[in-house]
């Protein structure tokens, strides 16, 4: 398909955000909300010195939430691909999915015949999802056919197995244009999920990066009838953070989006907070 040309301006869509909010804070209950919110958790360690020890204990903690908040649980963990084995075997049975990041993450910048090979290690390690991250200076030279050809070879390399997100790190794509092209193109291309950022950049998730996307989202269901997840990820400081990006997911896509089959959320850091406020 082809989508239609995107011409809204920044200010534009910032003035949609503040309206889309104070409709939807005026409708529902916040504390329904934020249950979903938790329930859409890829609960994640991506650190340096993430280690078999510390992978136990952080799969123990994921384990533990439904013992604190009964039939609360988070849709997956996201780690490290070196101990999706180790996680697959503690989750075995929890209903809980083990997502890991590929494609030379968060730079992206290894030749793309290893990427391609570090899906494939991934996949066979049993990950049931993938979370790829695109090569920006590929995209911000202009050669956005080789970008799609990345994310579709990576699609077809998770198969059946392995659902993929894709990352945009729209805080280094900057410009609507940029943020609007990007998501065409991972959609167009196969991807199960489109996400925001890796996390690990200074500019991590916007609202105004994230109405970008999810209006792509609703174009592309619109014309096809094929629905695309959407994550946020990185910059959540507070549940009303999060409620943000709830409330525009809600408003533009609807109810039906609501589902982990089709939101997540990048937000560990504030799990426990919102399970504490579900009490």
């Amino acid at each position: 398909m082809k989508f239609q040309p995107y011409t809204h301006s920044e200010a534009a869509l910032e003035e949609r955000i503040a309206q889309i909010i104070n409709v939807e804070k005026k409708q529902g209950s916040e504390k329904e909300a934020l249950k979903t919110i938790f329930q859409s958790i890829d609960f994640t360690t991506l650190e340096a010195f993430d280690n078999e020890e510390k992978i136990n204990d952080f799969c123990a903690k994921a384990l533990a939430f439904p013992k604190q908040k009964p039939h609360l649980s988070v849709p997956a963990i996201c780690i490290y691909s070196p101990f999706v084995h180790q996680a697959k075997e503690i989750l075995k049975g929890s209903g809980i999915r083990v997502a890991t990041v590929a494609c030379c993450f968060p730079s992206g910048q290894m030749p793309f015949d290893l990427k391609v090979k570090e899906v494939e290690y991934c996949v066979n390690e049993g990950a049931d999802e993938v979370d790829m991250v695109i090569s920006r200076g590929t995209f911000l030279s202009g050669r956005y056919d080789e970008v799609f050809d990345e994310i579709k070879t990576i699609k077809e390399t998770c198969g059946e197995k392995a659902r993929l997100k894709v990352i945009l790190e729209t805080g280094e794509l900057k410009t609507v244009e940029n943020i609007r092209k990007a998501s065409e193109l991972a959609i167009l291309a196969g991807a199960d999920f489109i996400k925001t950022s890796t996390g690990k950049v200074p500019v991590a998730a916007t609202p105004l990066a994230a109405i970008i996307m999810i209006d792509t989202i609703k174009e592309y269901y619109e014309a096809t009838g094929k629905k695309v997840g959407f994550k946020p990820a990185g910059g959540m400081k507070t549940p009303e953070d999060a409620l943000t990006y709830y409330y525009l997911v809600k408003h533009i896509l609807g109810e039906q989006w609501l589902t982990p089959s089709l939101f997540r959320v990048g937000t560990s850091r504030l799990a426990g907070l919102i399970l504490e406020l579900l009490q």
